[in-house]
Parts: structure tokens; sequence; C-alpha cells
């Protein structure tokens, strides 16, 4: 379920960059569909789709029922409003409990993020705050240009992991003096 939440991202971005103003012709998703497996899709506008005939595309993975399932069985969950109000609620605890413990930190600039891809800026190269939080059991990556910690968590993250994760966290820095 962990890719799940990029499949929200995606169909959030569609729906923001269709408007008065802006609106996407095509977009290209993937490996969130289906929770990791191989898949992939193309978005496209009613003006596209007429113009593509049969054999116009096709896909590496396309047609697979096993992953067409999964795909469907990850929609499914993740469409339901009760789940996505739980992730942007997780979301909300998880950026706060990590400003409350990093804020005062004088190598964090920022705490950013939507839902449960959150981002932690630094002043400094992050890696070896990476590595020190790897070693307490926390698998975090950088981003930007390697001074960003991106923290993507399962969409099904409970309370006390966000709690443990943030602890983890704030723990690690002292791995940046």
């Amino acid at each position: 379920m962990k890719q799940a939440s990029l499949v929200l991202k995606v169909l959030c971005c569609w729906r923001r960059m269709s408007g008065p103003s802006v609106t996407p012709d095509i977009m290209i998703v993937a490996k969130p569909l289906a929770g990791g497996l191989p898949i992939g899709a193309v978005l496209v506008t009613e003006k596209v789709a007429v113009t593509i005939k049969y054999g116009d595309h096709g896909s590496t993975f396309a047609g697979n029922p096993l992953v067409c399932s999964a795909a469907i069985a990850v929609f499914d969950k993740v469409s339901k409003p009760s789940f996505l109000a739980s992730v942007s609620s997780k979301g909300i605890y998880f950026k706060d409990l990590l400003v409350k413990k990093l804020g005062g930190n004088l190598h964090v600039k920022e705490v950013r993020g939507e839902g449960l891809i959150i981002g932690v800026e630094l002043d400094v190269p992050a890696s070896a705050y990476v590595d020190a939080c790897r070693d307490s059991g926390l698998l975090i990556l950088t981003a930007g240009k390697g001074n960003v910690v991106r923290i993507v968590p399962p969409l099904i993250i409970s309370e006390e992991e966000i709690e443990r994760a943030v602890e983890i966290v704030s723990h690690s820095l002292t791995a940046l003096d």
C-alpha cells in the first residue's frame, strides 16, 4: 500500500491541473497503480482518446490479469473516503510530531509534504542522517540535492509506528553534528 500513496498524488494532480487555464491531454502512471506490481496506464482526454486506433499504443505490462486484479484492489481501497481521511490525518499527525521534535534543531530548515509524503530539509547533506536512521531501524531516503530527507511510510501506518519513527528521526539528529 506504500505505493498507493503515489496513486493518490497522481489522481489529485490530474484534478488540480484540470481547470480553467490548464488541462493535461496525457498523463502516464505506472507502478503505484498496483501497489508496486508491474503495471502502467495512460490517462487521456476524450479529444486524444478518439485519435488512438487499435495498435497505436502498447505496453509491456498491459492486460496481465493478476496485476490488473491487484490494481483494482488498490483502487478500491484508496478511493474510500474513510481511507483517504485516515491518510490525511496521519500525515498531519506525522508532520506535527516532526515539527515538535525537530523544530529546535539548527540543521532542520523545513518540514514539508502532503499526506504521508514528507520531506525534511536540512542545511547539510543528509547521508549520515539517513545512515543513522537505518542503523536504528528506520528506512528513509534522500531527495533533492541530497539535503532533503524523504519519509514515505505505508498508508496503513499506525500512530504508534509514526511515534516510533519520529523518535528515531529525532534521536538520529546527532549524526549531523
